[in-house]
């Protein structure tokens, strides 16, 4: 009778052991299967106005990119909300030396969607001046371009504070210049807060000379304390 006793505490104590090393095992870094490791841009169109934009969407969440005649004359968009993906196309031709413009046009599910994009003649200064996305009034976007040396990613998140308020939190980054963008918006509400800094030594995101958050491979973690004395805690996923 003894041994049986001793035998079923010394089962008991192995799978506590068993269960608190499980407990304690930390989950594996989150890392974005589809998404790029090199740059799609073309080294030939990095001075000029042609190439790949991506950048971050608020007003809900999710990302777009826009192909000028990057390998070739095709001009497309790829604009992913909420997980649904709207293919966009373009009427207007890329002219070489001249600035572009030009609505991408689609439907996001059954809603007929439109975008004008514009960007300089070198592609320094992409922008979105008008959209129209049923559904998702109020959208706010951030773009970067991308060329044959830097890629550009995108991440969406949301942050919670101490006031207490959560929101989103989206940014569209480089490693290579070491720089961010990108946007934050309070749930419920319908404007957005411009977000931009840069990337320092230790892969933090800085704006203003404060750490937002740290980036590290896909994921961005962190927490700061705000102008209002408020904890902030940013959370946030590779997803493009």
């Amino acid at each position: 009778m003894k041994k049986s006793i001793y035998f079923m505490a010394l089962i008991a104590v192995l799978c506590t052991l068993s269960c608190k090393k499980k407990s304690q095992e930390k989950e594996p870094a989150y890392t974005c299967s589809t998404c790029m490791t090199t740059p799609e841009a073309l080294a030939a169109n990095d001075a000029t106005n042609k190439g790949i934009y991506k950048g971050v969407v608020i007003g809900s969440t999710g990302t777009i990119k826009f192909n000028i005649a990057n390998t070739g004359t095709t001009i497309t968009a790829i604009l992913v909300l909420d997980g649904v993906t709207a293919n966009l196309t373009s009427t207007v031709a890329w002219t070489a030396g001249q600035a572009y413009t030009s609505a991408f046009t689609g439907k996001l599910g059954t809603a007929d969607v439109s975008i004008t994009f514009s960007v300089d003649a070198t592609g320094t200064t992409p922008v979105i001046s008008t959209s129209s996305i049923p559904g998702h009034p109020n959208t706010s976007f951030n773009l970067i371009k991308e060329t044959s040396t830097n890629l550009i990613e995108c991440f969406e998140g949301t942050y919670s504070t101490t006031k207490p308020e959560t929101g989103t939190f989206n940014i569209v980054l480089s490693r290579t210049l070491r720089k961010f963008k990108g946007s934050s918006r309070t749930t419920g509400s319908t404007t957005s807060n411009p977000i931009s800094g840069t990337i320092d030594s230790n892969n933090n995101l800085v704006e203003d000379g404060n750490i937002i958050c740290l980036l590290s491979g896909d994921e961005l973690n962190g927490s700061f304390t705000d102008n209002d004395g408020k904890k902030v805690t940013v959370k946030g996923k590779r997803t493009f």
